[in-house]
């Protein structure tokens, strides 16, 4: 989706230095962000996508047009980031839905316990990012932040059927002017897909 304000991200892969760096600059008046990798950078980031179930760099290449290709790499990339973009992330661990759903939980109570008007939006916007996360993650789609997270879940309400992408941030409004009933039915909705609310008996390993 491009903006007036959007900018032109393009990806460099290189077999020297000064490879990997990231720069940010002006061409003829169009905002450009430049992502110079060498092949051990590139598959540094790939993985981190992976891991988070954030696809930024998978999406950055993947969904590319390939502009100049010397030796077929370019060409090679594109068509793996594309590939795994296609077959999505790695399903949540067991212990990954529980900390989410306790996560969501916990600021469920927060939120309708609060009688500070500010206090009480940010814990509402805090909840649509956990909840938008978990239907992803939970029905093994890709995930974002900011606008990519909103966009991810309107394409996945798109291919299910659903209206969460919609619903929650009429939530989000809502609590504006003190109204919590619609995105605590939504959250509510949306955690008892993954087995409700939870609280009571969580665990969470410390590092040892």
């Amino acid at each position: 989706m491009v903006t007036p304000t959007s900018d032109l991200d393009v990806s460099v892969l290189l077999d020297c230095q000064p490879a990997p760096y990231r720069e940010s600059l002006r061409y003829q008046g169009w905002p450009v962000e430049l992502f110079v990798h060498a092949e051990e950078a590139m598959q540094h980031f790939l993985a981190k996508d992976r891991k988070a179930r954030r696809p930024v760099t998978l999406r950055l290449i993947g969904s590319s047009l390939v502009l100049l290709d010397n030796d077929g790499s370019g060409e090679y990339l594109q068509e793996e980031c594309a590939a795994q973009l296609a077959a999505g992330p790695g399903p949540l661990t067991g212990a990954e839905l529980q900390s989410a759903r306790y996560g969501i939980t916990d600021r469920l109570d927060d939120l309708v316990g609060c009688a500070d008007d500010d206090e009480r939006l940010l814990i509402a916007t805090d909840l649509w990012r956990a909840t938008a996360d978990l239907l992803l993650t939970g029905h093994g789609h890709w995930t974002g932040t900011g606008k990519w997270l909103h966009r991810e879940l309107a394409a996945f309400d798109h291919d299910a059927g659903t209206e969460y992408a919609k619903a929650l941030a009429h939530g989000v409004r809502s609590v504006a002017p003190g109204n919590t009933e619609p995105i605590v039915e939504t959250i509510t909705q949306a955690l008892n897909i993954f087995g409700g609310r939870f609280f009571d008996g969580f665990t969470a390993q410390g590092p040892g």
